[in-house]
């Protein structure tokens, strides 16, 4: 049996395990999970990020966290918060989301995945308010910022994006306490 840091009825949200790294590289090479994003990632841009996510963890006591289903412990990806470094509305504060492997999609996990995180950052972690943000094509994100209570706030040219990529056009949201 697992040791989560905190749960919702189906998930588990945890620290990122060894283990996890061939499936979370994996499902960055997805065309279809990795379509809201500039590039699909490597095995070793996945391994990257995971280490980031564990090293921002140590730093601030939030993260992307790795979740599982708790039914069976298959991980399903990551659900969980980053401290927002980019000069938009809300750098500092945390913004939320989300990345599961597509033979997840569907079953309400992210949308229960991010009411749960929404839960711990007003709870445990006392935060007063939570961005989140997309490419302003990305609709499924999008509905699940709208179905945990999220209101759009703005809009922004993600300044890491080239000008005229499909994706540069971002939606912003925000949740308060």
């Amino acid at each position: 049996m697992t040791n989560y840091l905190f749960e919702s009825k189906r998930l588990g949200f945890r620290r990122w395990k060894n283990t996890d790294r061939d499936k979370f590289s994996a499902m960055s090479k997805d065309v279809e999970v990795m379509r809201y994003f500039p590039e699909r990632l490597s095995k070793a841009q996945a391994n990257q990020l995971i280490d980031r996510f564990e090293a921002h963890m140590d730093d601030k006591g939030y993260t992307m966290w790795a979740v599982e289903r708790k039914e069976d412990e298959a991980f399903i990806g990551f659900i969980g918060l980053l401290e927002i470094t980019m000069e938009i509305e809300g750098k500092g504060s945390a913004e939320i989301g989300w990345r599961l492997d597509k033979r997840f999609w569907k079953n309400g996990y992210a949308t229960e995945g991010a009411e749960a995180c929404l839960a711990y950052a007003f709870g445990p972690l006392n935060m007063k308010q939570v961005y989140s943000f997309t490419a302003a094509i990305n609709k499924p994100s999008e509905s699940v910022m709208k179905r945990v209570g999220m209101i759009q706030v703005g809009e922004f040219d993600h300044p890491k994006l080239e000008k005229g990529n499909s994706l540069e056009r971002h939606v912003l949201y925000r949740i308060n306490r």
